[in-house]
């Protein structure tokens, strides 16, 4: 399984594979003819506590992690059911609103699924 994080608002390409919106909150100003084929999963999105306090401040970012990755321990079935989208192809594209590229939910996400792997 591959998996990669892309900004929801860049073109969909071929290599992008099996695309899912992993916010917990719709990219404002994107229509859903315009993101395409995607599927939604929110439910693995950090709570919005957790997001508001984040604030994608790049000092805050292992504070973060820590914080999602225990916000993901206790989410089972919402991981469950990101698993069950990310089998449906061998590649797959993690996508994300915010302008922050590389301290945002969905790098995180990314890092932690490969690190569960066997989960």
């Amino acid at each position: 399984m591959e998996l990669r994080s892309k900004r929801a608002y860049l073109p969909p390409d071929d290599d992008d594979g099996n695309r899912i919106l992993v916010d917990r909150l719709w990219p404002r100003g994107l229509s859903k003819e315009k993101l395409g084929d995607v599927a939604w999963v929110r439910d693995v999105a950090p709570s919005d506590a957790l997001r508001k306090w984040f604030g994608h401040d790049a000092a805050k970012w292992d504070g973060f992690r820590e914080r999602y990755f225990a916000e993901l321990d206790a989410n089972p079935e919402g991981v469950a059911a990101l698993r069950k989208q990310l089998l449906a192809k061998g590649r797959n594209t993690l996508l994300f609103g915010t302008r922050e590229e590389a301290h945002n939910n969905a790098v995180a996400l990314c890092e932690y699924l490969r690190a569960h792997r066997k989960r």
